[in-house]
């Protein structure tokens, strides 16, 4: 089959289009035709070599965990998806070699859930990182609740602007970082937004003087730092970025594969209160320029890699 690789860590120029093996379907998988792959920050990071202290690799990898397309095969001890159905995953292992820039994944049914019938192939690639991410950390770390004030980093990025709309869905006040062409963005979410940057402190003070409840960090550095100290007693902080938030007193956070998370995530979005906003999609064989405009670190959403087919029924 037809995908991207590569053979040693490195920049964008590393990643190959071509042949790759194809994948074997094991008994607890599903054969994926892929009809769309989105790009996360993670994705250049393990290409970059990054990730080698924590992630086996077993070269040539094939990039790439988010995926939407069409169950092609199931493995033999499946029974909860059949040939046909339209799904959505985060295809991530314990190392990296298989991924979801390529014709066909097989992914494992503890990733996978159906994708929402409302969202485009584009849209639903774009769901699966972002929104567990987003999800897990407001659920399971912030325990966000009604009432309370919550700051979100990087409000218009692909993770952020579902931490936005999740935390607005169960009642929260949400206050979000941006530059100020984004502003309106935030806005459209739910979200209060500020201008990132020197000033930060005094900025969020003023739309919260008696700090925030929760942050949730998704830049660190200087940010975190800031962050620690906008917090309201008893306030809670937890990031994706930096592990020195455990310094601060807060709680770093990794993303996990979960079906039922990323169910309740579609249910959601089918009924309108998560959306995927997507800023640009390239064709497969362009996945290094995707790759590019990723590590520029400005989307306003996420960036989609498609497959194309001739049959476009499936």
């Amino acid at each position: 089959m037809k995908g991207i690789s590569y053979n040693r860590y490195g920049g964008p120029e590393v990643l190959e289009y071509g042949e790759v093996r194809d994948p074997k379907v094991g008994p607890d998988a599903v054969l994926v035709k892929v009809r769309a792959a989105a790009v996360n920050p993670v994705d250049w990071k393990c290409r970059a070599g990054y990730l080698d202290p924590v992630l086996d690799t077993v070269f040539p990898v094939v990039p790439g965990w988010d995926v939407s397309g069409v169950v092609v095969q199931p493995g033999v001890a499946v029974s909860e998806f059949a040939a046909g159905d339209e799904v959505i995953g985060y295809v991530r292992e314990d190392f990296l070699s298989r991924g979801t820039f390529a014709e066909y994944v097989a992914a494992p049914v503890r990733a996978l859930a159906r994708k929402p019938r409302n969202l485009t192939w584009e849209e639903a690639a774009g769901l699966p990182l972002t929104g567990l991410t987003a999800y897990q950390v407001l659920n399971r770390v912030l325990r966000v609740g009604r009432g309370e004030t919550v700051l979100v980093h990087a409000a218009a990025g692909g993770v952020g602007s579902i931490a936005v709309q999740l935390a607005r869905h169960v009642g929260a006040r949400v206050i979000g970082t941006a530059s100020e062409a984004n502003h309106d963005f935030v806005r459209s979410l739910g979200g209060e937004p500020v201008t990132y940057g020197e000033g930060l402190a005094e900025r969020v003070r003023g739309q919260a003087p008696e700090g925030v409840d929760a942050v949730f960090d998704t830049i660190g550095g200087d940010t975190l730092k800031v962050s620690a100290q906008l917090l309201a007693p008893e306030g809670r902080l937890a990031s994706i970025a930096d592990g020195e938030v455990v310094g601060y007193g807060g709680v770093y956070f990794f993303v996990r594969p979960d079906a039922e998370d990323l169910t309740l995530l579609a249910e959601l979005a089918e009924q309108g209160v998560v959306s995927v906003h997507v800023s640009e999609t390239f064709p497969l064989e362009r996945a290094a320029d995707a790759h590019r405009l990723s590590e520029q670190g400005r989307t306003r959403g996420k960036i989609v890699v498609t497959v194309e087919w001739e049959d476009e029924a499936g």
